[in-house]
């Protein structure tokens, strides 16, 4: 007890370090499926997934997957079901870095829709895979 005292800095540090670990987990409504470009790529060719850009309306219009529909992400519970109607599709969900469509995931599973998955590191994997982006 008394190292826990005396050293609390380091307990502390060992703390913090442990819960920006689980962070990622308890945030993205844990248990999400992640995909990483080439995934996606593969789900769109042959399982027809259809690809949600939650992005806001400038991110999209500065480049977006070619096809990609713009639901931003505070948008998502209310305009999903009418953009996406087929519920069993597989569904992608994209936005600039994975944050924010690791967050929709829930979302959409709540929404019924069974197959969902979040573009793992978003538009700048998209890029670094030197995938084709479209511009509005």
């Amino acid at each position: 007890m008394s190292f826990i005292a005396e050293n609390w800095t380091l307990v502390a540090l060992v703390i913090t370090s442990g819960a920006m670990l689980l962070w990622p987990a308890l945030t993205s409504g844990g248990g999400q499926a992640g995909v990483n470009a080439n995934e996606a790529v593969r789900l769109m060719n042959r399982e027809k997934a259809v690809i949600v850009d939650v992005c806001s309306a400038d991110e999209y219009g500065a480049g977006h997957i070619a096809g990609a529909k713009n639901i931003p992400l505070d948008r998502l519970n209310d305009d999903l079901p009418g953009q996406v109607k087929n519920k069993s599709l597989p569904l992608v969900l994209v936005c600039a870095t994975g944050a924010r469509s690791g967050r929709a995931v829930a979302t959409a599973r709540k929404l019924g829709y069974e197959k969902v998955f979040s573009l793992t590191g978003g538009l700048s994997a998209w890029r670094t895979a030197n995938l084709p982006l479209d511009k509005a």
